[in-house]
């Protein structure tokens, strides 16, 4: 296959997750080119050019004749209206989570692009850190045993506020910790455990000039049975364990987030060799406490996101992330927002 062959792709945004993850995620991946980044931000607009050699467009509308894949790696408010526009003008999309403020919104977009035959899917990127990859592997192997208890963290320490739409916008910016993190938390729960019938959520601004969440847990009931103990912060002076999973079998704890996000930051281009390899003294502990003993991370594996959108446009496979499962979790997390504004579990 030769570059003419490539898929050209318009990527929307390049702020921290166009420049951070999409753009070089797409460049390092085979069949795709990006072709065209759309940003108004002069600085970003020069770095993206200098970095990709990509054409620059002031809004998406300049992508609909020019691409055959759009990415939305805009400001939340604006997924679902550039998702929907995108559709329309008949092209298959990837959205960054969240997909959309409410399942509803979801759903629109899933019969949308049923309704044009084209892919839609969700950049639900943390499917593929390390440390899920190996609770997999783990729970599918039986070494755990029935997994009772999931507790996962996504946790930092930051005592003053960054600033921008995510800690500063309202509702309507679909911004906090709930929406942000927690929709990878939600998401991973359920591959982990499947559907819940309870949720409950505390839900708390804790800086002085933040709008949104800043600290934030979640409590599923999952159908099976298994409980899920989901935390989202940006005031921890102390961190929890990323994951600690509690089997009939053995428990797993693992400290540390996944190497790819700082590796990606760093300028690493992705599917360079140890790229997503975990150092050994951040492996995680398996087992009991009478006999635990370090297990080797699963090395991450970001670009396969995008190689399984590559299959689904060229091959008409299922794309990476079914976005049935993600409008689900939007329900959660919608039913996780009731909760901690009424101070009750909500039933699903």
């Amino acid at each position: 296959m030769t570059e003419a062959d490539d898929l050209r792709v318009g990527l929307v945004g390049y702020g921290v997750a166009g420049a951070f993850f999409h753009a070089p995620l797409i460049a390092a991946t085979p069949g795709l080119r990006l072709t065209t980044v759309v940003t108004r931000d002069p600085r970003r607009a020069a770095e993206a050019s200098g970095r990709y050699g990509v054409r620059v467009a002031a809004g998406a509308e300049e992508l609909w004749d020019s691409v055959d894949l759009v990415v939305v790696a805009s400001p939340n408010r604006t997924h679902v209206p550039l998702a929907t526009a995108a559709l329309s003008a008949g092209l298959p999309v990837v959205v960054d989570k969240p997909l959309a403020a409410t399942a509803a919104e979801a759903r629109g977009l899933l019969d949308l692009a049923r309704e044009r035959g084209l892919m839609l899917t969700v950049f639900q990127n943390r499917r593929w850190d390390g440390d899920f990859l190996t609770i997999e592997r783990l729970v599918a192997s039986g070494e755990l045993g029935a997994v009772r208890r999931l507790e996962s963290r996504f946790e930092r320490w930051r005592p003053v506020p960054k600033g921008g739409w995510r800690e500063l916008g309202g509702a309507e910016e679909v911004g906090g910790l709930l929406y942000d993190l927690g929709s990878h938390l939600v998401d991973q729960a359920l591959r982990l455990l499947g559907p819940v019938t309870s949720v409950y959520a505390e839900s708390d601004v804790r800086r002085a000039g933040v709008a949104s969440d800043d600290d934030t847990f979640i409590a599923l009931t999952h159908a099976g049975g298994a409980r899920s103990h989901l935390w989202a912060s940006a005031v921890a002076p102390l961190l929890g364990p990323r994951f600690r999973v509690l089997g009939a079998e053995a428990g797993y704890v693992k400290h540390g987030l996944d190497v790819q996000e700082d590796r990606l930051r760093a300028g690493l281009v992705p599917g360079s060799p140890g790229f997503g390899d975990d150092p050994e003294e951040r492996w995680g502990v398996l087992g009991t406490e009478e006999s635990g003993r370090r297990i080797r991370t699963e090395p991450g594996a970001y670009l396969d996101f995008y190689a399984a959108v590559v299959t689904a446009l060229r091959e008409g496979a299922a794309p990476p992330v079914d976005p049935e499962e993600v409008a689900y979790a939007l329900t959660v997390l919608e039913a996780a927002r009731r909760s901690a504004a009424e101070g009750t579990a909500v039933a699903l």
